[in-house]
C-alpha cells in the first residue's frame, strides 16, 4: 500500500465526508500536512466555510481563513483521492432505533468517486457490524471493485468533544482498526500525521465500533445515577451538590454531576448498542434503564420548576418563565437533539409557555428544529422564574437581578438553577427562591 507515502508526497488528496463537529475539525487538521477535500451536501454550511465562518465554532474563523481544505458540496470535485474519511452524524428514529440514513447516503457518495487502491475510513457511531454489512456492500455494488482486493476499509472512531479547547484531535489518542493487518497499519500512519499522542491499534472493525459505544454508554449510565440520586435527595431535603462535592474528596470518586444528556453521542449511541443486542436475543437491564432516567430528567426539572413557584407564592398559571440555554451542552452551538426543549414541552404541559434565550445557537435553527422562536437579549426582563439549563460562559456574567420583574419581592423570584453554576448561598442570603438539581 502506497496510500500515505502518495499523501505526504502531494501526489493524491484525502477527502473528509460530512463537515459538521467532527468532520470539519479533521478535514482542517489534515490540510496542514497534505492535501485535502472537503465534502458536505450542505450548500449553506459549504458557503459559509468558503467565507472563512465557521458555524461548528471548533475550528475558528481566523483558523478557517487560513486553511489550504478545499471545500465543496460537488462530488464531481471529488477526484484522485486514495483516502477517505467519513464523519456525518448517526440520529435514531422516534422509536429509538438507529437512523442510519447519513451513513448510507455518504457510502453512496464513496461508492460513486472511489478508485482502485483507496482506503474508506467511517468515524461516524454505529453498532458494531455496520461498517462491514451495512457500508462496505453500498461501496462495492456502486463502484463495482470488490472490498479487501480492490480498496480497503477500517474504522477509527471519533472522540472529538464539542467546545472542548483542551481535548483536541491530536492529543487525543485514536483508536484505529482495518479489515486486515496491512490495512489498520496504512490507517494508522495517516492518522500519526494529525494525531501527536499516536494511535491505538484493535484487532477489527467490529471491536472499534463496540469502543466508541462503549465509552458513551458508560458516561450515559454513571450519569444516569447521578441523575437519580438527584431526584432522591431532592425529596429528602439534601443539596446534591454538596453531597457529589464531599463524594469527589475521595481519591477514587468518578466525578460525575447530574444534568441533562442529549446531544449526538452520549444520548443516542447507547440505543445503537443496545439495539443490536436485542438482535441478538439480548435485552439490556442497565444501559436503557440509565437512558429511560436521562431521558425523564427534562420533565423532572420542569415539574420541580413549577413546585417551587407554588411554594414561592407565585401563581404558575400567569407566570413568565425564562430558559437560559437551548444547546445540548455548554460553550457551543449544536442544538441536536437538546434535552432543554423536554423542560420547554414539560412546562407547557402545565399551561406555561416559557420564553428561550441562547447566545451561543443560531435562533433560525432552533426555530426550525423545535418550532421555538427564541427571544433577543434586548427582552430579558420581566420574568417571575428563570431556568437556567445550559451553562455557557456568557451565561456566568449575565445580571440575572435585572432579568426578573422588578415589581416582584425577593422571595418570589424563583431561580432554577440545573447546572449548578450560581452561587447557591449569595441567592439564598438575598432572599430568593432557588433551587438547583
Amino acid at each position: 500500500m502506497n496510500n500515505y507515502n502518495n499523501l505526504i508526497e502531494k501526489k493524491s488528496n484525502l477527502a473528509v465526508i460530512g463537515l459538521g463537529y467532527v468532520g470539519m475539525p479533521i478535514a482542517v487538521q489534515f490540510a496542514k500536512k497534505i492535501n485535502v477535500i472537503g465534502f458536505d451536501i450542505n450548500d449553506s454550511k459549504i458557503n459559509e466555510y468558503k467565507k472563512g465562518h465557521d458555524v461548528t465554532k471548533e475550528v475558528g474563523d481566523e483558523e478557517l481563513a487560513k486553511t489550504t481544505l478545499k471545500f465543496t458540496s460537488k462530488e464531481s470535485e471529488l477526484k484522485n483521492i486514495n483516502f477517505f474519511i467519513v464523519a456525518v452524524p448517526t440520529p435514531i428514529n422516534l422509536d429509538k432505533t438507529p437512523d442510519l440514513t447519513p451513513v448510507v447516503g455518504a457510502s453512496e457518495v464513496v461508492g460513486r468517486n472511489i478508485e482502485k487502491g483507496s482506503i474508506v475510513v467511517f468515524e461516524s457511531t454505529v453498532y458494531p457490524g455496520v461498517t462491514e454489512d451495512v457500508c462496505v456492500p453500498i461501496i462495492e455494488k456502486l463502484s463495482g471493485l470488490k472490498a479487501g482486493k480492490d480498496w480497503w476499509i477500517g474504522y477509527s472512531p471519533e472522540r472529538i468533544n464539542p467546545a472542548d479547547k483542551v481535548h483536541r484531535l491530536w492529543n487525543i489518542k485514536k483508536v484505529v482498526s482495518g479489515m486486515d493487518k496491512e490495512s489498520c497499519d496504512e490507517i494508522a500512519k495517516v492518522y500519526e500525521l494529525v494525531v501527536e499522542v499516536g494511535v491505538h491499534k484493535v484487532s477489527s472493525i467490529k471491536t472499534a465500533e463496540a469502543v466508541k459505544v462503549v465509552e458513551n454508554s458508560q458516561r450515559d449510565i454513571n450519569i444516569a445515577f447521578m441523575n437519580e440520586l438527584a431526584m432522591v435527595f431532592d425529596r429528602m431535603g439534601i443539596d446534591t451538590k454538596e453531597v457529589v462535592e464531599g463524594m469527589n474528596t475521595k481519591w477514587n470518586a468518578l466525578g460525575f454531576m447530574p444534568g441533562l444528556v442529549g446531544g449526538h453521542c452520549i444520548g443516542v449511541d447507547p440505543y445503537y448498542f443496545t439495539y443490536e443486542a436485542e438482535k441478538l436475543g439480548y435485552h439490556s437491564q442497565i444501559i436503557l434503564a440509565g437512558r429511560k432516567v436521562n431521558d425523564d430528567m427534562g420533565n423532572f426539572v420542569a415539574e420541580r420548576t413549577v413546585r417551587q413557584m407554588i411554594k414561592s407564592g407565585v401563581d404558575a398559571s400567569k407566570a413568565r418563565v425564562l430558559i437560559l440555554g437551548a444547546t445540548f451542552k455548554e460553550n457551543c452551538p449544536d442544538i441536536r437533539n437538546s434535552k432543554v426543549f423536554d423542560i420547554y414541552d414539560g412546562l407547557k404541559g402545565f399551561g406555561i409557555k416559557p420564553d428561550v434565550f441562547d447566545d451561543n445557537a443560531n435562533p433560525e435553527e432552533i426555530e426550525k428544529e423545535y418550532g421555538v422562536k427564541p427571544i433577543t437579549k434586548d427582552n430579558l426582563n420581566g420574568y417571575d422564574c428563570v431556568i437556567l439549563a445550559v451553562a455557557h460562559e456568557s451565561f456566568k456574567s449575565l445580571p440575572i437581578e435585572k432579568i426578573f420583574n422588578q415589581k416582584l419581592v425577593n422571595e418570589k423570584r424563583v431561580i432554577i438553577d440545573v447546572k449548578s453554576i450560581l452561587d447557591k448561598d449569595e441567592y439564598l442570603r438575598k432572599g430568593y427562591s432557588f433551587w438547583r438539581l
